[in-house]
């Protein structure tokens, strides 16, 4: 029988540690960006650049070229915005073409393509239409089949992949009403019903997907009884099972062709065997599927960078002030410039990551996730600069200039669809933090006893003798390397400069972060806007190093675009280290301190008075809406695609 759901209290240390037990552990094959971070440029492990075989080329590119047919004479991008929904007949289009399998292997139905050429699909797709893209990527990313193809058994993998591949489509629900980025207060049970039925009861938010969805991923909570150890627990369900409610269709500021709902389970059975793993093992499951479905969200900005460059190359040209075009003006050009090289650094960051996974020789965990928060934040930069070049014709509609006798370029609308990428799959916040805990992992793993208040006094004095030698053979590793050299990498011709630059400012940004945690020891992951920066600095350098290898490669493999490719490498390095140098000026002098007794005044009400004198016109509803379990009181909003 189903219990009452009740939210789990946890302090902030229990949270932690259920994230904690989340992650992977052990790091089994070398990592590019985490040996960055140790202050080790490992330049072997990117260059050369690794490349798909001839056969994942062939099948990649005749797709590709299909999809692109279907965007160009199947996708009404201003209908979707305008009607806010996916013509059903475009999403079985889409499915009669194969995109929604994707990255499922052939001997299930699907396509089998490669991480790269399914990071370009959802580049090209998602140029027509940023919904479509979401659609794709929340059903093979982050859906049932990824979840399926690394832990499922193959009796699940038999029943549901040939599905998806084909005609159905997948949501992952993991986030509630009340829970965000901290899921040990996850709240939705599944409570055992005999050996082979779980129950689940619960609100979930935001399901991306959920409104059309066949299949579902659902995280919720096993209690410990006997024989079974609980935890969060990864279930496969039917959408249309009795007790399911799709309550709301929300509605955004972008993405308006979304499919994302509020999902309400009431006395839902699954059967055991729609149990994905073991109990406690949905926040692992979680987040190794995230490991490479991050790489879908940076893919999607590299298109919209690529759309970007070629409106802000073709509108500049054509619009002249004060007697020459508006390119020719440095307050714009600058700014195209810094279109250009960063579109051509992120598709390097992708290309390289995506490639890399594929391989499958890299732990590629810190450079998917540093893909994603370098990707997001850049994205929404080239979208705001694409406007501010278009002025006051990227502020209006495109259906409004359309209507005026002007061409219909959706500019705000760019800027509105790639606003969510900053907070979709770990916003930029919380992805800081991820990727810090990751980066001085070497660190916690020799000296975490140290700084660990439940450790006894011997286990923190062991500690402290594995630091003592760790960093006696560490340290002095820090102080010079090939970056310090003239010739190092001279293959590179004149982005050689730039390699040095990122070796030498990788052991700069390890010697900051030891200082760091010298210096605060147990008090250093509260010190987020620090590790926000450390953060920062090695996607920069990740970028740079990625770009360079890229640009090299074009180079030296005869493309006609390797002169070009070299010089717009060079243009990001250099607009990349002015970005370096700021953020470590920043790491010892800020306004941290400054900012947290502000924040403590604002709390606290102090500053109340400077709110005066406007009219709020927020409603009057909770700020959180009650996620009470129980049988849902609202029409059910699913809607099935033919």
């Amino acid at each position: 029988m189903s219990a009452p759901t009740q939210r789990p209290k946890v302090t902030e240390r229990e949270a932690r540690q259920v994230a904690e037990a989340a992650r992977e552990q052990d790091w089994r094959k070398p990592s590019f960006a985490k040996e960055l971070f140790l202050g080790r440029f490992r330049l072997d492990l990117i260059h050369p650049h690794p490349l798909p075989s001839d056969e994942d080329v062939r099948r990649g590119e005749a797709f590709l070229a299909k999809l692109r047919d279907f965007c160009e004479t199947r996708i009404d991008s201003r209908l979707i915005e305008r009607e806010a929904r996916i013509p059903d007949e475009v999403v079985t289009g889409l499915k009669e073409l194969g995109a929604f399998g994707m990255k499922i292997d052939t001997k299930y139905g699907g396509l089998g393509l490669t991480q790269v050429y399914y990071n370009r699909a959802l580049a090209l797709v998602g140029s027509a239409s940023p919904a479509i893209g979401a659609l794709l990527s929340a059903h093979q990313s982050i859906g049932v089949p990824q979840p399926l193809k690394v832990f499922g058994t193959q009796e699940q993998r038999d029943t549901y992949l040939p599905r998806l591949a084909t005609t159905d489509i997948s949501a992952f629900l993991l986030t509630e009403p009340d829970v965000g980025s901290d899921p040990a207060r996850l709240a939705t049970t599944a409570v055992p019903d005999g050996d082979d039925t779980y129950v689940i009861d619960g609100v979930k938010l935001w399901t991306t997907n959920g409104v059309v969805a066949d299949l579902l991923v659902v995280m919720a909570r096993v209690p410990r009884s006997e024989g079974h150890r609980g935890g969060i627990t990864a279930f496969v369900v039917e959408a249309d099972s009795p007790g399911i409610t799709v309550e709301h269709r929300n509605a955004f500021m972008g993405l308006r062709g979304l499919e994302n709902g509020v999902t309400r389970f009431h006395g839902v059975r699954v059967p055991a065997a729609n149990r994905i793993g073991p109990e406690g093992a949905g926040l692992k499951i979680a987040l190794t599927t995230l490991n490479t479905g991050r790489l879908s969200l940076p893919a999607m900005c590299v298109g919209a960078g690529k759309w970007a460059l070629k409106i802000a190359r073709e509108w500049s040209a054509v619009r002249e002030q004060w007697g020459k075009p508006v390119a020719r003006h440095e307050a714009v050009g600058t700014k195209i410039s810094f279109i250009a090289a960063t579109t051509f650094a992120l598709e390097a960051v992708v290309d390289l990551s995506s490639q890399m996974a594929d391989e499958d020789r890299n732990d590629i965990r810190i450079e998917a996730a540093l893909a994603k928060l370098y990707g997001s934040e850049m994205g929404c930069l080239i979208a705001d600069e694409l406007v501010q070049i278009r002025g006051g014709r990227g502020y209006e509609t495109a259906d409004s200039l359309a209507a005026r006798g002007e061409r219909a370029v959706p500019a705000e609308q760019l800027l509105r669809d790639l606003r969510i990428n900053r907070i979709f799959e770990g916003s930029t916040e919380i992805m800081h933090l991820l990727i810090a805990r990751e980066a001085v992992d070497a660190h916690l793993a020799v000296a975490g006893d140290i700084i660990d208040p439940d450790k006894s006094l011997g286990d923190k004095a062991k500690a402290g003798a594995r630091a003592g030698g760790f960093y006696a053979r560490w340290l002095p590793k820090l102080v010079a390397g090939p970056g310090q050299l003239p010739g190092a990498y001279a293959e590179f011709g004149a982005l050689a400069t730039h390699l040095r630059y990122v070796e030498r400012t990788s052991r700069k940004l390890a010697r900051s972060t030891f200082y760091a945690m010298s210096r605060w020891q147990g008090r250093m992951e509260l010190k987020q806007a620090f590790l926000g920066r450390i953060v920062d600095i090695g996607a920069e350098l990740f970028a740079m190093s990625a770009a360079c290898v890229r640009a090299e490669w074009l180079r030296s493999t005869g493309d006609p675009n390797g002169r070009e490719a070299h010089a717009l490498a060079d243009a990001f390095c250099r607009q990349s280290r002015l970005r370096v140098e700021e953020l470590f000026g920043r790491l010892w002098s800020n306004t941290d301190d400054v900012d947290r007794r502000v924040v403590d005044g604002v709390l606290a009400g102090r500053f109340a008075w400077l709110e005066e004198g406007v009219v709020d016109p927020s409603g009057d509803a909770p700020w959180i809406a009650d996620a009470t379990p129980g049988p849902s009181q609202e029409e059910n909003a699913h809607r099935k695609i033919p």
